[in-house]
């Protein structure tokens, strides 16, 4: 292995290691907002809209990211719709997470006590209210450990930009190892570089739900 081709390629590494984080910060965040969209939908729209949007749901999980970030990418210009790689990218991880998140939040909502929401609906609060002060913060204490486990998952997805030729790291390494025909360097770098990645949203996660949860564990 020699330590000067990082030295060589650190700059378009690190470039690509930022478009990554970039790439995958904003799918995340908007797959988690979209998702969150649709699981509020599911639980509060009438039965024609909800098997919509389980078919949507169904339909995105059951085929590869790979395919969906084609059809958008290659397919969107026949419709009209036309994306630059990052973009598409973006967009693609949007709509690749967003039926997961929907899921997870889901999952989350339905583990609030039902007692707590018909109480608050006893006292005349509103839908809105019971959304937004009981059914969201105790929903969201339950979905955490899960949502930050597909966060984590969404960051390997990130390699399959540079498939539609997104900058991120993936699409470096590959080039500083078809120029240098140094394979287990590169190699070596997209691990430590998404080890790295991994390891701090995890500790992130785990502190985030210890300061959530603090007010709910027992104390002597």
């Amino acid at each position: 292995m020699d330590p000067m081709i990082f030295v060589q390629y650190s700059p378009i590494l690190i470039r690509g290691f930022g478009l990554t984080i970039l790439a995958w910060l904003l799918g995340t965040v908007f797959g988690m907002a979209l998702g969150l969209v649709i699981a509020l939908v599911q639980r509060y729209a009438p039965k024609p809209v909800t098997w919509v949007i389980q078919a949507y749901i169904e339909i995105v999980r059951g085929t590869p990211f790979l395919v969906q970030l084609f059809v958008l990418y290659y397919g969107g210009p026949m419709v009209g719709l036309r994306l630059d790689p990052l973009p598409a990218g973006i967009v693609g991880l949007t709509i690749y997470g967003s039926p997961y998140f929907a899921e997870i939040f889901r999952s989350g909502f339905r583990a609030v006590p039902h007692g707590q929401i018909e109480a608050a609906r006893a006292i005349g609060m509103a839908e809105p209210a019971i959304v937004r002060r009981i059914l969201l913060p105790l929903g969201l204490v339950s979905a955490l450990p899960a949502l930050v486990n597909f966060s984590i998952i969404l960051t390997k997805e990130t390699v399959i930009l540079s498939i539609i030729t997104v900058p991120e790291l993936m699409y470096q390494v590959q080039r500083m190892s078809t120029e240098t025909f140094r394979f287990l360097e590169g190699n070596f770098v997209l691990a430590l570089f998404f080890w790295g990645l991994v390891e701090v949203i995890s500790r992130f996660g785990r502190r985030i739900e210890t300061r959530i949860t603090r007010h709910l564990i027992e104390r002597p």
